[in-house]
């Protein structure tokens, strides 16, 4: 298996399955900064991803949203000063996808280049 952020998303439609326990626990061993949360009964992977100031946490947040664009997947972003939150989760499907997993390891890929 190649590495997962050298993977690309596939486009998911309404009724995609989600991942199975036994893919999820092997995916997220790639990503393991990541914690598996669940909100609004709906399973996601969010990070709290720390900078010394605002515009640091700024700049990762629009770094996210590009790289969001270009994937064509889109995570709930919070941004604060000195910190910026990252949850992914497929909306179409209410859970979690490969998707998920890859843009996670995407995201981290991102926390040296803000």
């Amino acid at each position: 298996m190649e590495p997962i952020a050298r993977m690309k998303c596939t486009a998911c439609r309404v009724g995609a399955p989600t991942v199975t326990d036994a893919e999820r626990d092997e995916l997220h061993a790639a990503v393991p900064e990541w914690a598996l949360v669940e909100r609004e009964a709906i399973p996601r992977l969010e990070r709290v991803f720390a900078f010394p100031n605002f515009e640091d946490a700024l700049a990762f947040t629009n770094a996210v949203g590009a790289l969001a664009e270009e994937e064509g997947h889109h995570p709930a972003l919070l941004t604060e000063w000195g910190r910026v939150t990252v949850t992914w989760w497929t909306h179409k499907i209410r859970g979690l996808h490969q998707n998920d997993f890859i843009m996670a390891a995407k995201t981290d890929e991102l926390q040296g280049v803000a």
